[in-house]
C-alpha cells in the first residue's frame, strides 16, 4: 500500500483528539515524526501519558504533550479552549478524531445529548467553534473524521438525539454523517466569512481500534463479540486493515499539499473498506447543503457556541 508523505512540519502545532490510543496515537506519531508539535488532548491522564511515551520511543526528543479534554462535557470542551487561548499559539492543524461507537443501550454525555451524536459531532462542534481564533490565526486545515457509515443515514429532525427509539448502530451512521456535514459545511463559512481555515473529511475504512471494544461493551455484562470477529477478519485479511493503513487517508487529508478543503477523503479499496488514501464522491446523503446548512444551526445551539473569530 502506498503511503503518505508527510510534509516538514516544523514550527507547525497540531492538536489531534482522540490521541490515547488507535488512529489518533497513529496520527500523533506521524505528525510528530514530521516536525509538529501535537497536543493530545485526553480524557485519561495515565492513558495521556502512556500515549505520549508511545510517540517518544519511536520520535526521541518529540514535542508532544497533553491537556485535560472530555468531548462528552461542554464545560471540559470550554476550559479546554481558554487553557489553549492562554497559551496563546495559533493551531496550524485541527484533527477532530475522537469518537465512541455504538454502545447497546442509550447513554447520554455529561448535558444529556445522545453519547454518540453528543461526544462525535457536537463535541467536536465545541472543540472547533473555541479554538476558532487559534485557527483562524495559524491558517489552519481542520480534518474531521467521519465513516463509511454516514453512507447509511439519514437525518431524522424529530429525534436527533434518539430519544423516542435508541438504535446503536443507526445512532453511530447518524453522529457519522453529522460529522462530514460539519466538516464540508466549515469549509464553506470559512470561505465566505474569510476565516482563513481549510476544512476537509476522511474516514478510515474498517480498522480495527479499540471503538469496536469499548463501545459495544459499554453497559454490557459479558463482552460483545464483534472485536473478536474483526480480529479474526484482519488476520484473514478479508475487510479490516491495521491503524498503521487506515490513518492514512486522514494524515493525507490533513498534511499533503494536494488535499484540498470541502473534499471528502477514504480508502480506494473495494467497498471503501482498506487501501491507499484517495478523494471520494461524496455520499448522497451528504450532498444536501441545506440540510447540512440546519443541522450547523441546531449543532450549535446543542454546542452552546456560535462560530466568531
Amino acid at each position: 500500500m502506498k503511503d503518505v508523505t508527510v510534509p516538514d512540519l516544523t514550527g507547525k502545532l497540531a492538536v489531534v483528539t482522540g490521541g490515547s490510543d488507535g488512529l489518533g496515537l497513529g496520527l500523533a506519531r506521524r505528525l510528530a515524526q514530521a516536525g509538529a508539535e501535537v497536543v493530545l488532548p485526553v480524557r485519561n491522564p495515565d492513558k495521556g501519558a502512556a500515549a505520549v511515551e508511545k510517540v517518544r520511543a519511536v520520535v526521541p526528543g518529540a514535542e508532544i504533550s497533553t491537556r485535560s479534554l472530555d468531548l462528552a462535557s461542554l464545560a471540559s470542551i470550554r476550559a479546554f479552549a481558554d487553557t489553549m487561548h492562554a497559551e496563546g499559539r495559533p493551531v496550524h492543524l485541527l484533527v477532530n478524531n475522537a469518537g465512541v461507537m455504538a454502545p447497546p443501550t442509550r447513554h447520554t454525555t455529561q448535558d444529556g445529548l445522545e453519547l454518540q451524536f453528543g461526544t462525535n459531532h457536537v463535541g467536536h462542534v465545541a472543540l472547533t467553534a473555541g479554538l476558532l481564533p487559534l485557527l483562524s490565526a495559524g491558517q489552519a486545515r481542520v480534518t474531521t473524521m467521519s465513516s463509511s457509515a454516514a453512507r447509511f443515514a439519514k437525518i431524522d429532525w424529530t429525534d436527533l438525539q434518539s430519544e423516542r427509539k435508541y438504535s446503536a448502530v443507526r445512532a453511530y451512521n447518524l453522529s457519522k454523517l453529522a460529522t462530514l456535514h460539519f466538516g464540508l459545511e466549515l469549509d464553506r463559512r470559512s470561505r465566505t466569512a474569510g476565516w482563513g481555515i481549510s476544512s476537509n473529511v476522511a474516514h478510515p475504512g474498517t480498522t480495527l481500534t479499540n471503538l469496536y471494544a469499548s463501545g459495544p461493551n459499554l453497559g454490557r455484562s459479558r463482552p460483545s463479540r464483534q472485536e473478536a470477529v474483526m480480529r479474526r477478519l484482519l488476520r484473514w485479511g478479508l475487510f479490516v486493515q491495521d491503524v498503521e493503513a487506515g490513518l492514512l487517508p486522514a494524515l493525507y487529508a490533513a498534511t499533503s499539499s494536494r488535499a484540498r478543503g470541502g473534499r471528502f477523503y477514504g480508502p480506494d479499496g473495494l467497498g471503501q473498506f482498506t487501501g491507499g488514501p484517495k478523494e471520494l464522491a461524496l455520499y448522497r446523503s451528504a450532498r444536501d447543503e441545506a440540510e447540512a446548512a440546519r443541522l450547523w444551526d441546531v449543532s450549535e445551539r446543542l454546542a452552546q457556541v456560535e462560530f466568531v473569530r
